[in-house]
């Protein structure tokens, strides 16, 4: 069944906005009595038929809502240094709202090369990966923030700062997290944290992690922690 999103639904009758109407009748050719669901990014999924294909504004009856739709027992925060290709961090972006997380941060780092990064684009890959992978929570894109000032910033749940610097001891996501427990993790840039932000950030109670024996990319890294969390928690 094909899934739509919409943030502002009352009552029974609901008009799609004129892209998700322009989508639902233009392309899919959807017809008056044809089933679909809705998320709202808030938590509920709703079921309907449409009413009245219209390409502007599409009509759909709601038949049913399931409020806390997989609603998850913890939250996951992850906060990724830009990388230079965008294409990765696109790519980044989508697979880890599939899998799951509730918050992304992108954080500039002492080795962080790209600063120009394109929010409107990376927040419509979210609500894409949102209704493709059938979340009814909209993960938060963050605006970009400061390494130091991220730190500095009070957090709940467990704080873990991925790196590959083995100058420092470090332990595997799997022996610093529990199940349930809610999690903020901070992944590097391609050149890696710096000594001086490893430090700054276990003196703010980051728990230095592994994700492993292999050297991965940023990208790759930050898939393997969300996993990992996604993994314990089943």
């Amino acid at each position: 069944m094909h899934i739509f999103y919409a943030t502002q639904i009352r009552g029974d009758i609901l008009i799609l906005d004129e892209k998700e109407s322009r989508h639902s009748v233009r392309v899919l050719r959807m017809k008056k009595g044809d089933p679909l669901r809705i998320i709202d990014g808030k938590g509920s999924l709703f079921e309907g038929i449409i009413i009245d294909p219209d390409a502007k504004g599409c009509s759909v009856r709601i038949l049913s809502r399931k409020e806390n739709y997989e609603k998850r027992n913890y939250s996951l925060h992850i906060a990724i240094s830009p990388l230079r290709n965008p294409g990765r961090l696109e790519w980044f972006t989508e697979k880890c709202v599939e899998i799951g997380t509730d918050e992304i941060t992108l954080l500039i780092c002492k080795n962080t090369e790209k600063h120009n990064i394109r929010i409107d684009r990376l927040n419509k890959l979210i609500v894409s990966a949102m209704k493709q992978s059938v979340k009814a929570n909209l993960t938060k894109l963050n605006d970009p923030a400061v390494f130091n000032d991220f730190i500095s910033t009070q957090r709940q749940g467990k704080l873990i700062i991925a790196h590959c610097n083995h100058s420092f001891s470090r332990n595997s996501i799997k022996d610093i997290y529990r199940k349930g427990e809610n999690a903020v993790i901070l992944i590097g840039p391609e050149g890696d944290f710096s000594e001086e932000e490893i430090l700054a950030a276990t003196e703010k109670n980051y728990c230095p992690a592994h994700l492993g024996a292999s050297r991965l990319r940023t990208e790759t890294a930050g898939i393997a922690a969300c996993h990992s969390v996604y993994l314990i928690n089943q």
